[in-house]
């Protein structure tokens, strides 16, 4: 994406506690499809390997940078994949998103405490 109406995030994912190197590796892995079903540009962000891990392949470091269109909505509906992605899991995940040092921490809430911290969000960068 060239266009000047472009915006970028940085996602991190931080798996919880309980979810060891092959968990998160599985659930980076599964982010970064859902993800590529938007209408984004998605580029790998090399980052610390977590716990155990053996090899550090950038695509699994949990950290992605997303390139989208500042309009048409596109940001909203990224927010709302990572919300859905999060209340899908099992575990207590967190995906931390900064743009322009902004930075905002999605994790497991109460549906209104997500929104309230999602509208925010949205309405600052969106």
């Amino acid at each position: 994406m060239t266009e000047p109406d472009t915006r970028e995030a940085l996602l991190r994912l931080e798996p919880g506690d309980e979810a060891d190197a092959e968990e998160f590796d599985r659930l980076a892995r599964r982010l970064r499809a859902e993800l590529g079903e938007l209408d984004v540009d998605l580029r790998a962000v090399p980052g610390e390997a977590p716990p155990g891990a053996k090899a550090v392949d950038p695509v699994t470091m949990g950290s992605l940078m997303v390139a989208f269109s500042a309009a048409g909505g596109v940001f909203p509906g990224l927010v709302a994949t990572l919300r859905e992605w999060l209340g899908r899991q099992a575990g207590k995940h967190k995906i931390t998103m900064t743009i322009d040092g902004d930075t905002v921490e999605l994790e497991r809430a109460t549906s209104a405490e997500r929104q309230q911290l999602i509208d925010a969000f949205v309405q600052r960068h969106g």
